[in-house]
């Protein structure tokens, strides 16, 4: 009996003035409603900001000449119409040049990866004369912008014979100096130190050397920071047009590179003075976008999980 009465005046309390404030606002037991709608409404509202051009690229990319022309026709085509990506992969060469800027952004990124790994457990967990002003030097060149070194690295590429191949992406990231080398190394060092140091000093105690800890032990427990870095690595490699337009100049070609000549190659393959529907439109140049970036969202999609849980656990933290 006492247990309904107190049930009873539960209930009564819940729909008073305190039970309303505590629905709306939450209390020590739940979570209010307006604090939940307000967060999901600020999660729609930065997703609608982030997936509009995409969703814009996409329908646009599927439009006919004369739903492009037509002003009723907002993001439902009157019919699907595919010769939009036909002509944009004829006109950029898709599949070569596919093949072509996986490897020039793949190979770069790993090995920039595997050099980041090896200065930034270096600079970490070795003690040697002027350590914190030779990392303070290399983190510096992060804000430098590639056009004050393009010059002087060009020429020094040129005198090496690394320009016109993907060797004058590889090369420089494997000796650490590849695209934004410095945040990588950053995380690598403090990825570094977020380990614990007792599993090295056993090591060490049953006779293991720097190379065996750092390959037996570090690398091992470093598999997110391994692949955020060489995730990173890999988008930049690829939306990398303005250095890769300058080393590899005609012999290598990506699809940012195609994508950014996109216009002159499709007037040079369809000429003006042909029939009115061939001429380049809004649609032709978003289906080449589509594909432009279709690799990148592939790769992330897939390793998405992965991916967040290395951003997680890869944060910029102190020892």
């Amino acid at each position: 009996m006492r247990s309904r009465r107190a049930a009873a005046r539960g209930r009564t309390a819940w729909f008073g003035a305190a039970g309303l404030r505590a629905l709306a606002f939450g209390d020590l037991r739940r979570r209010g409603v307006v604090p939940v709608v307000a967060v999901y409404a600020l999660l729609a509202a930065i997703g609608y900001v982030y997936l509009y051009p995409l969703l814009f690229m996409a329908v646009n990319s599927l439009k006919s000449l004369d739903d492009l022309l037509n002003s009723s026709v907002k993001w439902i085509p009157t019919a699907w119409y595919p010769d939009n990506y036909q002509r944009a992969a004829k006109v950029m060469g898709f599949w070569p040049v596919l093949g072509q800027g996986l490897v020039a952004a793949a190979l770069p990124a790993l090995a920039g990866t595997v050099a980041a790994s090896v200065v930034g457990y270096g600079f970490a967990r070795f003690r040697f004369p002027l350590r914190g002003l030779w990392f303070a030097l290399v983190l510096a060149t992060f804000v430098l912008p590639p056009q004050v070194t393009m010059i002087p690295e060009f020429l020094m590429y040129r005198r090496l014979g690394l320009i016109g191949s993907v060797a004058s992406f590889i090369v420089p990231a494997l000796l650490g100096q590849g695209l934004r080398a410095a945040v990588f190394i950053l995380i690598f060092h403090q990825f570094t130190r977020m380990l614990p140091k007792s599993m090295e000093e056993a090591a060490v105690v049953d006779g293991a050397g720097p190379l065996k800890i750092f390959l037996e032990i570090f690398v091992p427990l470093s598999g997110p920071a391994f692949l955020v870095s060489f995730l990173f690595g890999f988008v930049w490699y690829w939306n990398e047009t303005y250095l890769a337009s300058l080393y590899f100049q005609d012999t290598w070609k990506t699809l940012p590179l195609q994508l950014s000549r996109f216009v002159a190659s499709y007037e040079r393959m369809y000429p003006q003075g042909q029939n009115v529907r061939d001429r380049l439109n809004e649609g032709i140049k978003m289906a080449g976008t589509v594909l432009t970036i279709l690799p990148v969202l592939v790769i992330y999609i897939v390793l998405q999980r992965w991916f967040v849980e290395g951003v997680d656990r890869t944060g910029i933290t102190g020892e």
